[in-house]
């Protein structure tokens, strides 16, 4: 399983070494030298953030708030050149998930992070599904297209999903809305083909069938 790694650590030479390291083990790395590189990437999560503490910019402090913030369900591992008791607390506080101090041998991450990803990810739960020309990961949440994420609503995604797993089968619109709102929703089910109208926008090549008088289904690939 390929996953997504983002490494931030501004002792470029360390970083070089690392994100070889990393690569090695057939993971996708994105390195950062500076805070402000790894904020604009929060949101387009990865599977597993690997961040300095000490940054010249943004402390790594700050940085998993915000990362945590915005995407709690991903793993942090901290790296850090002080080994103080309280840099571990704190870390774990903010919701870093192991702690790494230097000087440390590369082998040594490579194996924090083999183990970490094996505890928060599973080949089920995280393989992409392949529904050509589309790949979809649905730990993450986020369809992709020739490797680039489709900006797709919460919503959006949960009728593609839905959809996914019943590939040939007609879902009327109040069974779409049943799935989607709940048996409580009260309201048109217009919503429903405005929701299909913006699926069908983003991902043009879904094969989304009407049927007319009756409600959708996707066709088997």
């Amino acid at each position: 399983m390929s996953y997504t790694i983002y490494l931030v650590e501004d002792e470029k030479n360390l970083n070089e070494l690392l994100t070889m390291y990393l690569k090695n083990e057939g993971w996708s790395v994105t390195s950062c030298l500076t805070g402000t590189d790894a904020k604009n990437l929060i949101n387009r999560p990865p599977h597993l953030w690997i961040l300095d503490i000490m940054l010249p910019d943004i402390d790594g402090y700050q940085l998993i708030r915000e990362i945590k913030e915005a995407t709690p369900e991903i793993p942090v591992i901290f790296i850090s050149a002080r080994d103080a008791d309280i840099d571990r607390v704190l870390g774990l506080e903010l919701g870093s998930d192991d702690y790494i101090s230097k000087p440390f041998l590369p082998r040594e991450l490579v194996i924090r992070v083999q183990k970490l990803l094996s505890r928060t990810y599973t080949e089920e739960t995280n393989a992409l599904t392949n529904l050509p020309p589309y790949h979809i990961d649905e730990q993450l949440r986020i369809a992709y297209l020739n490797g680039e994420e489709v900006n797709l609503t919460s919503k959006e995604f949960d009728l593609l999903q839905l959809f996914l797993h019943n590939q040939g089968q007609a879902f009327s619109r109040e069974q779409i809305l049943t799935n989607l709102w709940g048996p409580d929703y009260f309201g048109t089910d217009r919503v429903v083909d405005d929701l299909v109208r913006r699926l069908r926008k983003k991902m043009p090549d879904l094969k989304l069938e009407t049927i007319y008088g009756f409600g959708y289904r996707m066709l088997k690939g």
